[in-house]
């Protein structure tokens, strides 16, 4: 039997595509990153992952449509911040549509120029390495210049739309 050369049509609708998504548990990032004007940008992502150690790269996608996609898009650097659990306020913030997300907001200016949040669990500064457009998203894959990590600091987690942090076992 030849497999075939092409995916079936989906046997699911939108909604239950992405209720089953939601059933991974992930870490929730802020990308941030600096304007060719000096504008600030931010947004929440959770498709954060690891791609090698050597050379050290990171990826996340972001929806094509995205206001902040002609920053991301064409910038040199950005840099992806890992919330911890007491971050939870900050996630929903750069989740939201706001005039300047960065009000009241503790952050230093990375290397090239990204927010670096304070609190942070880890923060990973990126040369924007290759963007892949695939469906309606842009998958980023970013080469870590810099990182940090608070070591014993718990992770703000994300589930079946809710925000957790960790228990062990």
């Amino acid at each position: 039997m030849t497999p075939p050369r092409r995916a079936q049509a989906p046997s699911f609708s939108t909604a239950e595509f992405r209720a089953a998504l939601g059933m991974f548990a992930t870490g929730v990032t802020i990308v941030t990153a600096r304007g060719a004007d000096g504008t600030r940008i931010g947004l929440t992502a959770n498709s954060f992952n690891s791609v090698s150690l050597e050379p050290p790269l990171v990826l996340w996608s972001l929806a094509r449509a995205s206001g902040s996609m002609p920053t991301l898009g064409t910038g040199s650097h950005y840099a992806i911040n890992v919330l911890a659990a007491d971050q939870k306020e900050l996630a929903e913030r750069f989740a939201r549509r706001s005039a300047d997300r960065f009000q009241g907001v503790d952050f230093t200016d990375g290397v090239a120029g990204a927010p670096l949040l304070a609190g942070a669990v880890a923060v990973f500064e990126c040369f924007n390495r290759s963007r892949y457009e695939e469906g309606d998203h842009v998958i980023f894959v970013g080469e870590v210049e810099r990182c940090t990590h608070r070591a014993g600091v718990p992770p703000l987690l994300f589930h079946g739309g809710h925000f957790y942090t960790e228990h062990p076992l």
